[in-house]
């Protein structure tokens, strides 16, 4: 049946960030949300995100995700609580360490948040290794 004349057809789009990291509408919603500056993926109903939403945070931040294909790929890691497995795997594989995941680069070599102002780390207690540097 068609729509009577002179109504109006309303489609409604949902804003998505693409595998590019810039946003696209879409005619379906995400299935995944995630954080732009903390630059992290996870469920729509991830404990931690909805207690940061609760607490007034975070929804300018919020961004969404069709898979998590598309998230990674945009450059975003698995949240630790509510992809505690994919976020194991992501730890494991080293991806932790490297810059361009921690440093918030976008494709192009953009930055997608303004340097960060912090004082020197605490030194580590630990032997040398990757995540505990030896003292120079």
């Amino acid at each position: 049946m068609s729509p009577a004349r002179g109504a109006t057809r309303v489609v409604v789009a949902f804003t998505l960030v693409g595998a590019d990291g810039r946003t696209y509408a879409s005619p379906v919603p995400g299935t995944l949300g995630g954080h732009r500056k903390a630059r992290l993926y996870g469920r729509l109903d991830c404990p931690s995100a909805l207690r940061a939403i609760a607490r007034g945070g975070y929804v300018r931040e919020r961004v969404f995700f069709a898979d998590a294909r598309t998230a990674v790929a945009a450059g975003y890691r698995p949240c630790a609580v509510c992809l505690p497995e994919e976020y194991r795997l992501w730890r494991d594989a080293g991806l932790a360490n490297l810059p361009a995941a921690s440093s918030g680069r976008r494709a192009g070599g953009r930055s997608s948040r303004s340097p960060r102002l912090t004082s020197s780390p605490a030194p580590c207690r630990e032997p040398a290794t990757p995540r505990c540097p030896a003292p120079v």
